[in-house]
């Protein structure tokens, strides 16, 4: 079987590309940088000669316009796997409405297709509260995460692309919910830091949504790696205070 990755490159993607490689697909990576070399966003896409796509590319701005021109060069491509984000319908945020335009556009291209929408990253989720804690007084808004692994979305990723086309399948969030509160001490305490942390209101729509638990699954698949254990790795490779 032949499959193309895009965004192989990326937090993600090594890992699936590793997975894939060790039940032996053949893998393309398609990226900015290196592998089938591709700007998704200007549209110069080649003629997709595989089976499978995984498409994990992403960024904050362009994913909808990137999707389509990805979507119109794969021709005869026969299961199209789409990484998308848990909320993509729920919470009124521009990027997590473009999210939900490349769901659409994946839904109506004709291919057939698997959409899995997983909740934030422990790497994603580490660079924010680490970004908070550079300052003096941390100020947390009052909202809820379920936080997964990387490893563990790769991993049904992985299973996704080497099976059958399943529409869309059960989020995957991680194995316990969080308040962001202890999200940031638990990092403080990891780092070995000290700071007072002052809990602020998010106003809006966009508020409401992130206190009515609209970012969270409550019925859908759970990963097995712990934010505690993220963390106590993260200390190990000294990676906590970058």
């Amino acid at each position: 079987m032949k499959i193309l990755v895009t965004g192989g490159t990326g937090t993600l993607g090594r890992h699936v590309v590793g997975l894939l490689r060790a039940r032996g697909a053949e893998v393309v990576v398609l990226s900015r940088h290196s592998g089938l070399v591709c700007d998704l966003l200007a549209g110069d896409v080649p003629a997709i000669d595989a089976d499978v796509v995984v498409h994990l590319a992403g960024g904050q701005k362009g994913d909808d316009v990137a999707t389509r021109n990805l979507l119109a060069a794969c021709t005869g491509v026969r299961h199209l796997v789409y990484i998308s984000v848990i909320g993509a319908d729920t919470v009124p945020l521009a990027w997590l409405r473009t999210k939900l335009a490349c769901e659409q556009a994946v839904a109506v291209s004709g291919i057939p297709f698997t959409i899995l929408r997983a909740a934030q990253f422990h790497d994603l989720t580490l660079t924010m509260v680490r970004a908070m804690a550079k300052l003096p007084v941390v100020p947390v808004p009052g909202l809820r995460l379920q936080p997964v692994d990387a490893a563990d979305v790769a991993a049904r990723i992985a299973e996704l692309a080497l099976g059958a086309p399943a529409g869309r399948v059960a989020d995957l969030a991680g194995p316990a919910e969080y308040e962001l509160k202890q999200l940031v001490r638990d990092y403080l305490t990891s780092a070995g830091k000290r700071r007072p942390i002052v809990p602020v209101r998010l106003p809006g729509k966009v508020g409401k949504a992130y206190r009515d638990g609209h970012n969270l699954t409550l019925d859908g698949d759970r990963g097995t790696r712990t934010w505690a254990q993220f963390l106590a790795a993260a200390q190990a490779g000294d990676v906590l205070a970058r």
